[in-house]
């Protein structure tokens, strides 16, 4: 969730408003290209090796409500539609964060976020709160302990980061907006169901959730045993000031029980009965997927800032909710346009590695799929992506972009690739000051 710490202890006359309830819109499209590139061969889940043009749009309306003094409900209705290149197949680190694994041209209407948050807060300090996409302006005390219980995607509040966060106005890969090598908890469209604990302080917090995971890989019903299968998640946030300039480390870790399939069983299975191995064969309830993530960004001017992430997972037992990530490397930099006086502009360039543990590698080698990459074969390499954009802020409410991706191995393959991608998109957003 955006937090503005700006004015971390304000004064009564400095105390923004406390809004009773807030309505901000917005809508975002997407339009991708890729040409042809080297393919001599190709399975399912492959990236096809022909020119794609592909175009997405979501739009979501926020509404806030604060029910009492320290009590704020969310309710986002959403409506999204489009395609992805080879209906979103063939790239661990996907490139348009917008295009959920939902492969439906016309545009369905459905609820993002349905949530409660509850403060209790400890001393007399206070903390300054902008009115933002679900985040009602006022102040929250600077010293609270906080619980949300309902329906959201657990990235609104896990794994930040000032200048990659938001596939709608800064970075569009998957692994690249998020820790590709967190399977995050969430249906196809990326929601999930659950209750996130958090106690905040001026310099730091430290945060834990629990949420429902998906019956199937990728799937839209979620499991409700919760005593059973669910995902865990840990994280520690510290922030500080170097130079003035804001900065912040987050330490991520989760542990995901769910039912799922093993690398090395299907393997053993495949090779035992002469065929192809199979993932799905293998699922087995109380299957644990666990992992690590850090998340950095620093300010350095008042108009330049650099960011990393590091990822890793246990790379041993079935890739499920997010994407076919177990190891990860991030690093990049933003611009603002200051400084050619379009401070509403931003400029930024990354570039990701991802990468498999060793028997998901062999897995694939074999012919195996997961459920959104898969060539039938592999000669396996790092899934390396150089993304950049230059975003430009057209009038206050509309922002128009320009990116671009370079991907050699797609799908962590040396037989296919590099290629190009090419993306414009248009973000609106109203009720934002």
């Amino acid at each position: 969730m955006a937090q503005d710490t700006s004015a971390q202890n304000p004064t009564s006359q400095d105390q923004p408003a406390e809004e009773k309830w807030n309505l901000l819109f917005q809508s975002t499209s997407i339009g991708q290209y890729h040409g042809s590139f080297r393919s001599p061969y190709s399975g399912s889940f492959s990236l096809q090796g022909h020119p794609e043009a592909e175009a997405s749009i979501t739009s979501t309306i926020f509404f806030g409500l604060r029910l009492a003094s320290h009590t704020q409900f969310y309710f986002d209705p959403e409506m999204a539609g489009g395609r992805g290149f080879s209906d979103t197949d063939g790239l661990a680190n996907f490139s348009n964060g917008e295009m959920p694994r939902v492969s439906t041209a016309t545009p369905k209407p459905y609820i993002a976020r349905l949530y409660v948050t509850q403060d209790f807060g400890f001393g007399e300090a206070r903390e300054a709160m902008d009115a933002d996409e679900n985040q009602l302006g006022g102040t929250r005390p600077m010293t609270r302990y906080s619980i949300s219980v309902g329906r959201f995607t657990v990235t609104d509040f896990f794994d930040d980061n000032q200048y990659t966060h938001d596939p709608r106005t800064q970075f569009m890969g998957w692994g690249v907006m998020y820790n590709g090598a967190w399977d995050y908890p969430a249906d196809t469209r990326g929601y999930t169901w659950g209750w996130v604990h958090e106690f905040h302080t001026r310099r730091w917090s430290v945060r834990y959730a629990s949420a429902a995971m998906a019956k199937v890989a990728n799937g839209l019903r979620f499991d409700r045993r919760l005593l059973r299968d669910r995902a865990d998640m840990f994280e520690g946030e510290v922030r500080d000031k170097w130079r003035d300039h804001e900065g912040a480390v987050r330490l991520l870790s989760y542990l995901n029980h769910y039912d799922g399939g093993s690398y090395q069983e299907a393997i053993n299975l495949a090779r035992l009965n002469g065929t192809r191995p199979d993932i799905t064969a293998t699922r087995q309830i109380g299957r644990l997927k666990y992992g690590f993530g850090i998340s950095a960004d620093q300010e350095l001017t008042r108009d330049f800032g650099i960011f990393g992430r590091l990822g890793w997972n246990d790379g041993k037992n079935e890739s499920f909710a997010f994407t076919a990530i177990d190891r990860l490397a991030t690093v990049g930099v933003s611009f603002k346009g200051t400084r050619w006086h379009r401070p509403g502009d931003v400029a930024a360039t990354e570039i990701t590695f991802g990468g498999l543990s060793a028997v998901h590698a062999h897995y694939l080698a074999m012919g195996g799929y997961d459920f959104l990459i898969g060539d039938g074969a592999l000669r396996y390499g790092p899934e390396t992506i150089w993304e950049s954009y230059y975003s430009v802020r057209v009038i206050p409410q509309l922002f128009a972009t320009i990116g671009v991706d370079h991907v050699d191995n797609p799908a962590y393959n040396r037989d296919r690739g590099p290629l190009w991608i090419g993306s414009f998109r248009l973000h609106m957003e109203v009720g934002k000051k």
